[in-house]
């Protein structure tokens, strides 16, 4: 069973725009591609200015725990591709994390699959969310 996830249109728009550009020249992971059309075509898209607080959109900055690991809190912002930075913890949305994190609300619960095995954590907080600022650019 699927819970609803929200996205703006303007993120769903960037997002597809990478993600037919990937297509195009190369460059990302086929699946995950695969998938995060997948997640963008059930989400619910809202204006920038209705979506709610505590969901992550583009540019949000997170903390969030691992289920196996739930003491050790890790903040994430997600980014697109070109921000993307491993050292900052700005994780890109073609990374199967970032496909994850986008649209659902803190305190979900989310996971995705990696060579090792599904990983899963929890959405503890959000820290900052552009729309939620006043910012409906980012």
């Amino acid at each position: 069973m699927s819970r609803n996830i929200y996205i703006t249109e303007k993120d769903k728009n960037r997002i597809l725009e990478h993600i037919s550009h990937q297509r195009e020249f190369g460059g990302g992971n086929k699946s995950n591609l695969d998938e995060l059309e997948r997640e963008l075509g059930r989400a619910t898209v809202v204006d920038s200015k209705d979506v709610p607080p505590d969901i992550v959109t583009m540019n949000t900055v997170v903390q969030v725990s691992y289920i196996d690991e739930p003491d050790d809190i890790e903040e994430y912002t997600l980014v697109y591709p070109k921000d993307a930075d491993v050292m900052e913890n700005k994780i890109s949305i073609l990374a199967p994390i970032g496909t994850a994190l986008i649209g659902f609300k803190e305190g979900s619960d989310i996971s995705w699959k990696t060579p090792g095995g599904i990983v899963e954590m929890v959405i503890k907080k959000i820290l900052y969310q552009p729309e939620a600022s006043g910012d409906y650019e980012s």
